[in-house]
């Protein structure tokens, strides 16, 4: 019994004195000190003071708290300075920007009036099928000439229908006339007179026309 205890004190002796293990306790922890303000800044912040305590005082706060408005004031000063400096350069930027978009292609004045014209001739006939194919024809013409890269020699009028290059009216127009010569190429039925006004109106508001009897 004697000697187990024996061996046990040795034991922990052994223990005690192996240095790589730390018995002492850690020295207390002692955080870094704040770093020292500039003495410029704190000349400056003396000056603000004897400027601006005595009216922070006339309104009743003290200079910490009239302190923290002004520098929020200055925040707010800077800030509308910065805008109005910066204001001006954005508005001209979007000014350029949306002088340099290009405009909705539309057919030239003379081209749409001079179509129309062929077109209404047929029509007047009671030719109404071959007055909106023409229609069609030209004007996918028009703008294979005006636009070329818009198109490729496999387009069909329904796909043109759904070009985002075009304005509304245009795609509007295209589908509109597409439907009806469709019907009249593929199902066989002939077209009425309904079906070329619907058609020569449509052509019309794409091509910024006043519509004419």
């Amino acid at each position: 019994m004697a000697g187990a205890a024996r061996d046990a004190a040795s034991d922990w002796e052994a223990v005690r004195g192996a240095a790589d293990i730390q018995y002492a306790p850690l020295p207390p922890f002692k955080p870094d000190p704040p770093g020292q303000v500039p003495e410029w800044l704190q000349a400056l912040g003396r000056m603000l003071e004897a400027i601006f305590a005595p009216l922070g005082r006339l309104l009743g706060m003290s200079w910490p708290v009239f302190s923290n408005i002004l520098i929020a004031l200055a925040v707010l000063l800077a800030l509308f300075i910065l805008w109005r400096l910066v204001g001006p350069v954005i508005d001209a930027w979007r000014g350029r920007s949306r002088e340099e978009a290009p405009e909705a292609w539309v057919p030239a004045e003379a081209e749409a009036l001079a179509l129309l014209e062929d077109a209404d001739r047929l029509a007047g006939e009671g030719r109404f099928d071959e007055a909106t194919h023409l229609l069609l024809r030209r004007s996918v013409g028009q703008i294979r000439q005006a636009r070329p890269d818009w198109l490729h020699p496999a387009s069909t009028a329904r796909e043109i229908s759904v070009l985002s290059s075009l304005p509304d009216s245009g795609r509007e127009a295209f589908a509109t006339i597409a439907a009806r010569v469709e019907r009249s190429r593929f199902a066989l039925r002939e077209l009425g007179a309904d079906d070329w006004a619907a058609a020569r109106e449509a052509y019309a508001r794409f091509a910024r026309l006043e519509l004419r009897a």
